[in-house]
């Protein structure tokens, strides 16, 4: 029998929240597409019983899962922006504290040049 993670036994509260609304944003979709349950696992390429897991959010399921179903939907387009780096501001700020505050100094060699020599005019 596989284990189950701690965070799937028992996930943080908004982790739990938000898997529950997905569910339920997800069900409406597909009560809104008039399309039943079998129809859209089968398009999916999962069971009915998986899809049914994903309308009540449970956390065990798949993400692979809950991104098809989506995706069947026609739904996984606003899924670019989950962790966008360009979003992420609490990220940018760690970032910039972290960098050098001034640019690093330039290492220089010394170049050995050969000793000057006055021209000599043809004289």
């Amino acid at each position: 029998m596989p284990r189950v993670s701690k965070i799937s036994k028992s996930p943080p509260a908004a982790v739990e929240d938000i898997l529950n609304r997905l569910g339920r944003n997800i069900r409406t979709a597909r009560l809104r597409r008039k399309l039943s349950m079998e129809e859209l696992a089968e398009r999916v390429g999962i069971s009915r019983y998986v899809l049914a897991d994903i309308e009540k959010g449970k956390p065990t399921t798949a993400i692979a899962a809950y991104l098809g179903t989506l995706w069947a939907l026609g739904l996984l387009w606003n899924m670019q922006e989950v962790a966008d780096p360009d979003r992420d501001q609490e990220g940018k700020i760690l970032e910039r504290a972290r960098s050098p505050k001034t640019a690093p100094k330039r290492k220089t060699r010394r170049s050995v040049s050969a000793p000057f020599r006055p021209r000599s005019n043809g004289r």
